[in-house]
């Protein structure tokens, strides 16, 4: 029996390879995460993770569920020109793809192969920041390992693909973007690693937002001590991240609610 207020879907499990599955089970748990973290904008925003093994493809939430509702067999994977490959049976639900969330993740996925997952927000914290002409300031270590992040200026909202070759421009070979005026988009080479960033980076915004509102000079960090902390969390100088955290994450999220794996 389906408790009230919950969706239930027929498992996708059989009908995609063990590789699928694993991915489905990472993205549903990412999700589940955004939203308990509080960066989830009702059933706004995207998350999206490459299929391992399929080239061209990838998996994106049902436009119309709430971040805490996605299960792994919820997910619907479409290629990088918008067609559905496959989806569950919604029945009278009939969810779809937005269009904003495939223009922004297929461009980056079709850009950047070695992006296993990317991940937009509409936070509030990451919205007053880009919102802000001064940008990210590296106020705290947690903000120095943002020191090079790109900036994407508000062209409106992201539904002409033309817009696409500036978004990965901008995005460069970098880790995180601030979508002027708009929020945040991280990527990462696993799910666990992008989902490390975006916390990262909305903790970086959380913060300067709170010093800013204290009407109070900021104390400085010399150039040289900045460059050198942005050093240390690059890739080869410290262990990926998300190894270590993603695992405890996923055992928060089975104590909480293991239905995002069904």
């Amino acid at each position: 029996m389906t408790t009230p207020g919950t969706l239930a879907f027929p498992s996708m499990k059989n009908r995609c390879s063990p590789a699928e599955w694993q991915a489905r089970i990472d993205l549903a748990a990412c999700y589940r995460l955004i939203e308990f973290y509080g960066m989830a904008d009702m059933i706004a925003n995207h998350i999206s993770a490459r299929v391992p093994g399929e080239d061209g493809a990838f998996l994106i939430n049902a436009y119309g569920m709430m971040y805490e509702e996605i299960t792994a067999s919820s997910l619907i994977k479409v290629d990088h020109d918008g067609n559905i490959l496959s989806k569950p049976d919604f029945g009278d639900l009939e969810y779809g793809v937005n269009k904003a969330g495939y223009v922004i993740h297929s461009a980056v996925h079709a850009a950047r192969p070695e992006v296993a997952c990317v991940i937009h927000t509409h936070s509030w914290a990451s919205m007053a920041v880009s919102s802000l002409d001064c940008g990210l300031l590296p106020l705290t270590q947690t903000a120095m390992r943002f020191l090079k992040i790109g900036y994407h200026e508000y062209e409106g909202v992201v539904l002409d693909t033309a817009e696409q070759a500036s978004l990965v421009a901008d995005l460069g070979q970098s880790e995180a973007l601030i979508l002027r005026n708009h929020g945040a988009l991280v990527v990462g080479n696993t799910v666990g690693e992008a989902f490390n960033w975006m916390h990262r980076l909305e903790l970086a915004c959380r913060s300067q937002l709170a010093a800013m509102a204290c009407n109070s000079p900021f104390r400085p960090v010399p150039p040289a001590v900045l460059e050198a902390t942005w050093k240390n969390y690059q890739p080869g100088t410290r262990r990926p991240y998300g190894v270590m955290e993603w695992p405890a994450l996923l055992r928060k999220l089975d104590r909480m609610d293991p239905s995002f794996r069904d």
